[in-house]
Formats: structure tokens, C-alpha cells, sequence
């Protein structure tokens, strides 16, 4: 019992870390399905837990008993919600260096390179003929 009193204190840690709160979860247990035997068929030791705020749902099966699932559900719920919060984080930082790419000042050689094709593409431009001219001729 010591080891689940310790890892609940650090399960505590990461839920304070992550800003979850225990009202913000949805825990309810189900009839396991699989091997397990007479344990599976009479008790419910699979754990559903869902987050209210993220939405995200998971359900727990791996262990025979209803308190390894417990523990292990919120482990897998809250390394999920920390990865999404890590995406959204990632995204953001990912738009703003997009912002900052497309509205630095481009540099001077650029601007002249930029220029002179343009020059050079108007040149060729108006050396075509057009259409009434090439009839008339």
C-alpha cells in the first residue's frame, strides 16, 4: 500500500502541474471483458474516465483489480491532456514564427533581385507583338 500512497502523491503533482481538478473528471466502472475469469464476469474493474473540459475519454482494463485501473486510467488521462496541451502550445508557437517570417522587411539585395525581374519581364513583355498588329501584317 506504501507504493500506491506515493505514486497517488505524485499523480497529485502532475494533476495540480496540469491545472486538472478532480471534479472536472467523470469516473464510473464497467464490467471488464477478455480473460480474467470469474473476476471479470462478477466485478467491475474496468475504469471509464472522461475530462469535462477536454473531452478526452479513457477506459482502463489491464489490470484484474479496480484500483490499478483507477490509477492507471488517470496516468494514460493525464499524460493525454498533457500532450494536447503541448500541441496547442506548439501550433501557437508555430503561427507566430509564420507571422513574423511574412511580415519581417525583406533584405535590400533581395529587394533589387526582386525588381530587376520584373524589370526584365516587363522588357520581354513589350517586345511581343499584338494580335491586330500580327493580322495586319
Amino acid at each position: 500500500m506504501v507504493t500506491v500512497t506515493k505514486d497517488m502523491t505524485a499523480l497529485e503533482k502532475k494533476m495540480l502541474a496540469l491545472g486538472v481538478r478532480e471534479e472536472d473528471i467523470v469516473e464510473s466502472f464497467i464490467r471488464s471483458s477478455g480473460p480474467g475469469g470469474q473476476n471479470v464476469n462478477k466485478t467491475a474493474t474496468c475504469v471509464y474516465l472522461k475530462h469535462l473540459p477536454t473531452g478526452l475519454e479513457v477506459k482502463c482494463q489491464r489490470q484484474r483489480y479496480q484500483l490499478l485501473n483507477r490509477n492507471l486510467a488517470r496516468h494514460i488521462l493525464l499524460s493525454k491532456i498533457e500532450n494536447r496541451f503541448k500541441h496547442d502550445l506548439l501550433q501557437r508557437q508555430s503561427l507566430r514564427a509564420k507571422i513574423m517570417r511574412q511580415t519581417r522587411k525583406k533584405p535590400k539585395r533581395i529587394k533589387l533581385k526582386i525588381l530587376e525581374h520584373k524589370r526584365r519581364h516587363s522588357e520581354k513583355k513589350s517586345t511581343r507583338r499584338k494580335i491586330r498588329e500580327i493580322e495586319i501584317a
